[in-house]
């Protein structure tokens, strides 16, 4: 039943529970998808995830393993060694802390190196257990107006966000990570939850140019994947970002010029609603510029996506050819090599150094 061509479709869909059900691989083995994403009640303990991981592998090596796992409150495996990562507000609090033998510049410094070594103890823990990918970091500016984004943002200063996500930017990648900045072009100013309503930000395009997207245009080539977010700007367009060909194509692509994924945030969130159906919603998203369309918590919708979307051949091989570089980019190490190996001691060190480990 293994498909190893890499062949990955434009839908990231989620499992039931610890282990796949039959239902679970049916929806795997479909050509539409490419991607699976992990929930917390998909991790009991490590040795369960490694098999979960593995045997979606054996069905579909070309399926990118997805998690949303950020540190903080948004963290997915917490237990069973998995290091407890600081929300990313501290690392922006490092940056700011100034005592009489510690200027602001020594502190921005511990900060982007505290920053990097979350980024390697993240995804290199992750790796261990199989799975390829996180969504994150959180380039949200925090206006301390939205709770559901709140210390999930390094900072209110864009240029403090840009500097802490592209150190931890590279942590992903020195631990063989690709990173998913979320949530273009920015959702810390709307105070209302994506997930349970409809977010607007009446804020101008220059305003919102001028401040919340700075980091996704400075960070350019370091970002390789990025996740729109479900709010309205209607001084921008009548629709959610997610599904804009304005925000997508005009603004991402085109003046910032990325060229790496675009994921959807997840469809089935109240956010989307205003999309129409789950295939209205995709058949936007994909049509505005995503390459990927995430559908989770709810198998029905799932199964109407799988069943009723179309995308052109042209489409989906321009998406396939970005997907394919996401995927991990030298084997991991496994659990046991990875505990004894310098550069995971050191992380870990430098994390206890600033006191950002509980």
């Amino acid at each position: 039943m293994s498909k190893s061509t890499m062949n990955p479709g434009p839908i990231t869909l989620d499992v039931l529970g610890l282990e796949l059900n039959t239902e679970d691989q049916r929806r795997i083995l479909d050509p539409l998808t490419g991607g699976v994403i992990l929930f917390g009640r998909n991790f009991a303990n490590r040795k369960q995830l490694s098999r979960l991981t593995a045997d979606i592998k054996k069905l579909r090596s070309d399926v990118l393993i997805s998690i949303d796992h950020e540190g903080g409150r948004v963290q997915r495996c917490k237990t069973d060694g998995f290091t407890h990562l600081p929300a990313m507000r501290k690392l922006g609090d490092l940056w700011m802390a100034k005592n009489k033998s510690n200027h602001l510049a020594e502190s921005a410094a511990q900060a982007m190196a505290a920053a990097t070594a979350c980024g390697y103890i993240l995804a290199a823990e992750l790796r261990a257990c199989g799975v390829d990918f996180s969504f994150t970091p959180v380039l949200d500016l925090d206006f301390g107006r939205s709770g559901v984004i709140g210390d999930r943002s390094f900072s209110r200063d864009p240029q403090i966000v840009f500097a802490l996500a592209k150190s931890l930017n590279e942590g992903l990648r020195l631990a063989g990570m690709a990173n998913c900045g979320k949530h273009f072009p920015g959702h810390g100013w709307a105070e209302a939850d994506s997930h349970v309503a409809i977010p607007v930000d009446e804020r101008s395009l220059a305003e919102i140019l001028n401040d919340d997207a700075k980091p996704y245009d400075w960070l350019d080539l370091s970002l390789a994947a990025v996740m729109p977010a479900h709010v309205i700007y209607p001084k921008v367009d009548k629709l959610p970002a997610g599904f804009s060909n304005i925000w997508l194509h005009s603004v991402l692509r085109q003046e910032f010029g990325f060229e790496g994924v675009i994921f959807s945030d997840d469809l089935s969130m109240e956010g989307a609603s205003v999309a129409g159906s789950v295939v209205k919603g995709a058949e936007l998203a994909l049509n505005a510029g995503c390459d990927a369309v995430l559908i989770c918590n709810r198998p029905d919708l799932a199964d109407q996506l799988l069943s009723q979307l179309k995308i052109s051949k042209s489409k989906q091989k321009e998406s396939r050819e970005r997907l394919n570089k996401l995927m991990p980019s030298f084997p991991a190490l496994n659990w046991d090599s990875l505990q004894g190996e310098t550069q995971y001691q050191h992380a870990k060190g430098l994390l206890k150094q600033f006191n950002l480990l509980k």
